[in-house]
């Protein structure tokens, strides 16, 4: 019973603190009187459960991790409560990918960085505490818009190196060539060569996944003009990892649009020691279950609502 109004506590001051739900809204969620969510926030104030942030973890999400970790082969996973407002899930996400980098980075020596896009990686780098890692070289794995975008590649890499004082590298190329042989073209000159060669030697990567729906930045801003959702989804696509799309299995889809993206390939990506996949959202479950599957993370940052849909896909084969 005392772990249970522990929960109860920890429950009403995430969602008080970290969602800013009134008191009103999370009594009527957790099925509680109004009087009572307000006397547990008052204890989690006076038993220092709360101190700015919330100093405890739900149960829930400790045993899902646990989970994850122990059938997927992952190394490590950060599940956070799924927030009421769909929209919070990027902001809390960041918040929590950016506490798990900070850790990670004091704790480890990590030499070469490479990073993706999307709007998780953007409030990621909105919450990194300031560092001094001159040592450190932050990488865009993947070409980026040909406009400006707080969410371009390019932004991403430039703000996260600047964030921390490190080196910064950019894959100065759209996302999609347009063809297979001008992508080819592209590849071979020494810039690139250089680039990928570079890439070859991260020791941490961290990217997001996209879905197929119209939430997917790159199906709103960067999928080429003569490749239909309609065209993905026939080649059996769940949706993509840096531009590289990808089936169930996780395997990239026999789709020719795959041979155009310019992006660190998966086979290399594969070798990286630290892949921190950090997405969330019910869409994103399917595209999650076939990362887990090719095993092509080992650190998963994700919401518990998703983490839980996207392990039931993985353990239904």
């Amino acid at each position: 019973m005392a772990d249970d109004d522990e929960q109860l506590r920890v429950r009403v001051a995430w969602l008080y603190f970290m969602e800013g739900l009134t008191q009103a809204d999370i009594a009527s969620k957790l099925g509680i009187t109004r009087l009572r969510a307000n006397r547990l926030l008052g204890e989690a104030r006076e038993s220092g459960l709360v101190n700015i942030q919330v100093n405890a973890q739900l149960s829930g999400c400790v045993a899902l991790e646990r989970e994850l970790i122990a059938e997927t082969g992952l190394k490590d996973a950060v599940i956070v409560p799924t927030p009421a407002d769909p929209e919070q899930t990027a902001p809390i996400l960041g918040r929590a990918t950016a506490d798990y980098l900070a850790r990670h980075l004091d704790e480890n020596r990590v030499r070469a960085l490479g990073i993706g896009w999307g709007g998780t990686l953007r409030e990621t780098v909105r919450h990194l505490r300031s560092a001094n890692l001159p040592e450190l070289s932050v990488n865009s794995m993947m070409g980026g818009l040909t406009y400006g975008s707080e969410l371009n590649t390019f932004e991403i890499a430039s703000e996260f190196a600047r964030r921390v004082n490190a080196q910064c590298n950019y894959l100065a190329a759209p996302i999609y060539a347009g063809s297979a042989r001008s992508r080819d073209t592209i590849l071979e000159q020494d810039v690139f060569r250089e680039t990928f060669q570079r890439l070859a030697g991260i020791d941490m990567a961290l990217m997001s996944v996209g879905d197929l729906s119209r939430r997917s930045l790159l199906i709103r801003y960067g999928l080429p003009r003569d490749v239909t959702v309609d065209s993905l989804r026939g080649a059996g696509v769940i949706g993509d990892i840096m531009g590289t799309f990808l089936d169930a299995r996780g395997q990239p889809a026999r789709h020719a649009v795959n041979k155009r993206v310019i992006a660190m390939p998966i086979e290399m990506l594969r070798k990286v020691s630290t892949v921190i996949v950090a997405s969330g959202g019910l869409n994103k479950a399917a595209i999650l279950a076939g990362v887990l599957r090719a095993r092509l993370c080992s650190v998963l940052v994700c919401d518990e609502a998703t983490a839980r849909a996207a392990l039931g896909i993985v353990r239904g084969g």
